[in-house]
C-alpha cells in the first residue's frame, strides 16, 4: 500500500486533478527533459570529449621524439634560484636538428654538471623544443577525466537551466495565488491586506 502510494506521490503532475495548474505540468515537463537532456549529453559530451583528448594525447606521442642536447655552460648548483628541487637545475642547452639547424633552449639537468654534458630533451618535428609526451597509461587516465569533467559540466548547466525555469514557474505560482486571493477577498466584501 505505501509502496503505490508513493508511486501516486511522485507522479502527481502528470495524473488529470483538479488541483494540477498548467505551470505544475509544465514543470513536470522541464524535470523530465532536464533528465534526459541531462543524462545523453552528459555522455555524449564526456564520450566526445575524451576520445578526442586521447587521440590529441596520441598525436602528441608520435610527433614528439628525443632528441640529445648538449649544456652550454655549468649546471649551477641545488641553492640556486633555477633549482627545480634538491638535485635538478634550469640550464641552457643546445642541440641540431637533423637538417643541420642548430636551436638553443633550457633543459631541467642534475645540479652541479659541467658544460658539454649530455641531456635528453624533447622535440616536435620542427625541432623546437616541447614537453614530454605522456605514457598511454597517462594518456588515458587524463582524457578520462577530461571526459568526466565534460560530462559533469553539462549536467550543470541542464540542471542549473532547469532550476532556472521551475523558479520562473514558482515566481508565476505565486503571483498566480496573490491574484486569486485578493479576487477571492474581494467577492467576501473584505480586502487583503
Amino acid at each position: 500500500m505505501a509502496r503505490s502510494r508513493a508511486g501516486r506521490l511522485w507522479t502527481w503532475r502528470w495524473r488529470r486533478n483538479s488541483l494540477r495548474r498548467r505551470s505544475d505540468l509544465i514543470e513536470a515537463w522541464i524535470v523530465l527533459a532536464a533528465w534526459l537532456i541531462g543524462l545523453a549529453g552528459s555522455l555524449f559530451a564526456g564520450l566526445t570529449t575524451a576520445d578526442a583528448v586521447q587521440q590529441k594525447l596520441d598525436e602528441q606521442r608520435t610527433e614528439r621524439h628525443p632528441v640529445t642536447a648538449v649544456l652550454t655552460t655549468k649546471a649551477a648548483g641545488s641553492t640556486s634560484a633555477q633549482a627545480v628541487d634538491d638535485s635538478h637545475v634550469w640550464a641552457g642547452v643546445h642541440w641540431t636538428t637533423q637538417g643541420g639547424v642548430t636551436h638553443t633552449g633550457r633543459a631541467e639537468v642534475h645540479a652541479g654538471s659541467p658544460a658539454d654534458t649530455p641531456v635528453t630533451i624533447w622535440t616536435d618535428r620542427q625541432g623546437r623544443q616541447v614537453a614530454k609526451p605522456l605514457a598511454p597509461g597517462e594518456a588515458e587516465f587524463q582524457a578520462d577525466w577530461a571526459g568526466v569533467l565534460a560530462a559533469v559540466g553539462v549536467v550543470g548547466v541542464v540542471f542549473g537551466s532547469a532550476q532556472l525555469g521551475r523558479a520562473a514557474l514558482g515566481r508565476r505560482r505565486l503571483r498566480d495565488w496573490e491574484e486569486e486571493w485578493v479576487r477571492v477577498d474581494t467577492l467576501r466584501g473584505g480586502k487583503t491586506g
